[in-house]
């Protein structure tokens, strides 16, 4: 049995820093996590406040950290060990909330990546949007903030539409556009609202379809906390034979990135003490 260390895991988006202490032996668990919003602050700083912050919490110091990695904008990141992909990351954290999985699919801020993984949450295959595709985090974020909404209101208006409405624009500057027509047609928020999240859905059905997915599928990131983008994806997943109960999203999906992180950084730890044997 492996002695229990302490990891850390910090993942570095482009809205918001997510950072996971966990315990790593022969199982992982959670000790404590933190998510802060990066605003208009030097990121560098605000990595370094939500580590020292956990550290603090947890009576722990630098030293007490066995590995300490980063994941996406990692050069954010003083003093780490090491860094790992986010495709990497959010496989093995997609693995971390439902061990059975196959598929992981990041709803991330700017891109949409479906990965396929194997038993040990190793990428086998992905596919992911283009950088000008309106299928991210950021364009629902840009939208509801037109529309005078709260980000974290938008699922739950979604799922009260009658008549939803996608945008036909794939650029989401032209997608933007489609919207303030349909707000001048009085087409209703939550309409306005649930196609937005029918265009967003059916880009990841496509994602699915090209790496030929299979289940159970687990939505990571920061959409997979919207109760209205999940239940459409459910809904559309019949096209590539996924049972919308085969779909998973898990209260903490904004965290795979950083657990994955810190999942790899125990790994890898324990590889190096073998190389040094």
């Amino acid at each position: 049995m492996k002695k229990k260390i302490y990891t850390i895991g910090i993942d570095v988006g482009s809205s918001y820093i997510k950072t996971v202490l966990i315990t790593y032996s022969d199982k992982q668990e959670i000790v404590d996590k933190l998510t802060e919003k990066i605003r208009k602050r030097n990121p560098v700083i605000v990595a370094k406040q939500t580590i020292d912050y956990l550290l603090e919490k947890n009576k722990l110091k630098y030293e007490d950290i066995a590995y300490l990695a980063s994941t996406g904008e990692g050069e954010m990141v003083t003093r780490k060990k090491g860094h790992f992909y986010s495709m990497t990351t959010h496989a093995r954290g997609g693995k971390f909330f439902v061990n059975e999985a196959r598929t992981v699919v990041d709803l991330g801020a700017l891109y949409v990546k479906a990965i396929k993984v194997n038993d040990e949450g190793k990428v086998l295959n992905y596919k992911m949007t283009g950088q000008c595709a309106s299928g991210s985090g950021q364009f629902i974020e840009n939208i509801s903030r037109y529309l005078g909404l709260a980000i974290s209101e938008i699922g739950d208006i979604s799922l009260q539409s009658k008549k939803p409405e996608a945008p036909s624009g794939i650029c989401a500057v032209l997608a933007e556009t489609d919207v303030i027509n349909m707000v001048s047609r009085n087409i209703s928020t939550p309409d306005i609202i649930k196609g937005i999240h029918i265009s967003v859905a059916n880009r990841v059905i496509r994602l699915l379809t090209s790496i030929k997915a299979e289940s159970p599928v687990v939505l990571t990131g920061g959409m997979a906390k919207n109760v209205g983008m999940v239940q459409v994806i459910k809904d559309l997943a019949k096209k590539v034979n996924i049972a919308a109960n085969d779909i998973y999203a898990h209260t903490d999906a904004i965290y795979a990135g950083a657990i994955g992180a810190a999942i790899w950084g125990g790994f890898r730890y324990y590889k190096l003490k073998e190389v040094k044997k």
